[in-house]
């Protein structure tokens, strides 16, 4: 079964302006995939009726993602993504909100999939947005005490500087003496 791109696009505009009005900024196609800009206030109603309606039952949320848009100038400074799939009919549309760097929150979409915790979570920590009512939100990827967010462009690219070695050699040559440990130690040949 072949998704009809122009009907699901007609079908969203029509439903999702009726009961969102100005909220919903564009619906656009490209590519194939279809893209509903939305204010961030509406993010969860929005999605709530994505599932919910029998036109669309969007049940899986696929992933969530950030861009941080300030290497480009533009503003608001991140875009976060949700990109949704119905199994029944079998069709796919991204959701996009702005986010703004002076109050980077947006509401969480958890009650709505499940599957939310986990990305939600990996967004957070990449990129800092905070997701309100999310049952868990705290790093995931990185240690907790971690300074910053890695996927912003403003997040330094230098680092310490990385030894490898060999036990026959000296296993600490080179090192700083106030280095700190962050990894196992290697006990025995490579």
């Amino acid at each position: 079964m072949a998704v009809d791109l122009e009907k699901l696009e007609q079908l969203l505009t029509n439903k999702l302006r009726e009961k969102f009005g100005e909220a919903i900024r564009d619906i656009t196609s490209y590519r194939g995939e279809l893209t509903v800009r939305l204010d961030r206030e509406v993010v969860l109603e929005v999605s709530r009726t994505l599932h919910d309606d029998p036109d669309f039952r969007f049940d899986h949320l696929s992933y969530v993602t950030c861009v941080d848009w300030s290497a480009q100038g533009r503003t608001p400074r991140y875009s976060v993504s949700w990109f949704l799939y119905s199994t029944a009919r079998r069709h796919r549309v991204k959701l996009t909100a702005d986010v703004p760097e002076e109050d980077p929150t947006v509401d969480s979409v958890y009650s709505v999939w499940r599957s939310a915790s986990f990305t939600e979570r990996e967004a957070f920590d990449m990129f800092g947005v905070i997701f309100q009512g999310h049952p868990d939100l705290r790093r995931i990827l990185m240690p907790d005490d971690w300074d910053g967010h890695p996927l912003r462009k403003d997040f330094p690219l230098g680092g310490v500087k990385s030894f490898y070695f060999k036990r026959a050699t000296d296993p600490h040559a080179g090192e700083p003496a106030d280095l700190v440990q962050r990894i196992r130690r290697q006990e025995s040949d490579i």
